[in-house]
């Protein structure tokens, strides 16, 4: 089975991953930090961004695959990717350690549940044959 739809999604959040990370290496660099956050508000806010991505990208990727692998449309599983990457775009700028109630967070993390519960709902009916 040759996959087409999950890869384009995975490559997209995979770009966001890498540029959060970029932004945690380079202010670790320039306070001279190595591990952890030493109390600094502005490096721990981007180790939570850099972080909250890989876990919200790992899950509704797999359960992409899954549903690619299990047969799902493909117009189905752009719903979930579509989804993810907004998310993924919209949750950085909302994490704010001075702000829990954030707009972008808000709308970040519904776009993730969201694209979530489509994945998972595919995997599910493929899961009973319907």
């Amino acid at each position: 089975m040759v996959f087409t739809t999950t890869p384009m999604y995975a490559l997209a959040v995979s770009i966001i991953w890498l540029i959060l990370w970029l932004r945690v290496t380079s202010l670790r660099s320039k306070i001279k930090v190595s591990i952890g956050d030493d109390g600094d508000k502005k490096l721990l806010q981007r180790i939570r961004q850099h972080g909250n991505c890989a876990d919200w990208m790992s899950i509704v990727l797999i359960l992409m695959i899954l549903a690619e692998g299990m047969g799902t449309p493909a117009h189905y599983l752009h719903i979930s990717g579509v989804l993810l990457v907004i998310g993924r775009i919209a949750h950085p700028f909302g994490l704010k350690t001075e702000n829990a109630g954030h707009p972008l967070r808000y709308f970040g993390n519904g776009t993730n549940i969201l694209a979530t519960l489509n994945a998972m709902f595919f995997v599910s009916i493929n899961l009973l044959g319907l």
